[in-house]
């Protein structure tokens, strides 16, 4: 039963971190039916941006607690994040919202790219160590243990995912991303600015991004520029397998794939007697996506609709 909490307690830390991701790219895709592949790079970005705002504070306000370095390297990052984020919607992606889908998507893989080239060029293309600014000591629950910075990444990922919920369903802004998700041509006729309601859909999927990329380092303690290929990967398969576009999909499907992961590589590892170990854990998460999408292409919380006019 411990070897089972530990692992459910793992895959809710993992799944946290895709289902923020994940809500970037059902956000964004349920707005302009477009899938940005750059999205996983912009956690990196808020990873590298986290990172050296904490070697200012350390350079400029030694001493300041552990929470409050890592409150102030998120609270950094994200307009980091969110300004990169509306400038590749800007130059990459407004002028071909009309264009035909594999161009965006195109598109999409070369600011990728672009993204990973410049951060190499400003931080290199060594693993940098993330500094360890909570204490190491594990909380255990019922015989499981879960470290501090864990904690602290459950309870961001929920409060981020809770607001990102009263944003979309209580709020004037809320209801105008959803009116342009339904038929942004109506939308335009009834008063709301598409332009800015997608700047805001990207810019929001940005923070969410930056917060889980200054988890990752915080949680993993190194960072590299291409560290966002397989998170951005997973987060993706997260949001389909919940159902692309739907909110609640992309965060019910980010927690299920990590927890699939996570029992997958502790159970099924030891039993190949470590064959299908953790350094297979992706096997079971796209086995599992696979078979999902068979029995229902639209995803777990996916409606069958017909493509919008």
């Amino acid at each position: 039963m411990e070897t089972f909490i530990q692992q459910i307690l793992n895959g809710l830390v993992l799944g946290s971190m895709y289902a923020l991701v994940a809500l970037g790219y059902t956000m964004v895709y349920g707005v302009l039916n477009l899938i940005n592949f750059a999205h996983g790079d912009v956690l990196m970005i808020g990873a590298m941006a986290g990172l050296s705002i904490l070697k200012l504070l350390e350079a400029y306000a030694p001493g300041l607690p552990g929470y409050v370095q890592l409150a102030i390297a998120i609270l950094g990052a994200i307009p980091v994040c969110a300004l990169v984020n509306v400038l590749i919607e800007r130059v990459a992606y407004r002028r071909l919202r009309n264009a035909p889908r594999l161009a965006p998507l195109i598109t999409a893989i070369g600011v990728s790219i672009l993204l990973q080239t410049i951060a190499m060029m400003i931080w290199g293309r060594s693993p940098l160590p993330f500094p360890q600014l909570l204490s190491s000591e594990p909380i255990v629950i019922a015989g499981a243990m879960i470290s501090q910075t864990q904690v602290l990444l459950l309870v961001l990922a929920a409060v981020a995912m809770f607001g990102l919920v009263l944003l979309v369903e209580r709020t004037r802004l809320g209801r105008a991303m959803r009116a342009v998700a339904e038929n942004p041509r109506v939308a335009g006729l009834m008063g709301v600015d598409s332009n800015r309601v997608i700047v805001a859909t990207f810019g929001i999927g940005a923070a969410l991004a930056a917060v889980a990329g200054v988890m990752w380092g915080a949680n993993y303690a190194s960072i590299q520029f291409a560290m966002g290929t397989v998170p951005g990967m997973k987060a993706f398969s997260a949001a389909v397998l919940g159902g692309i576009g739907n909110i609640y999909g992309a965060m019910i499907g980010g927690i299920v794939l990590g927890i699939i992961e996570s029992l997958g590589a502790g159970y099924i590892g030891d039993l190949t007697g470590g064959f299908l170990g953790s350094h297979y854990q992706d096997i079971f998460a796209f086995v599992v996506l696979i078979l999902v999408l068979t029995v229902r292409p639209s995803g777990i919380m996916g409606e069958r609709v017909a493509d919008r006019a």
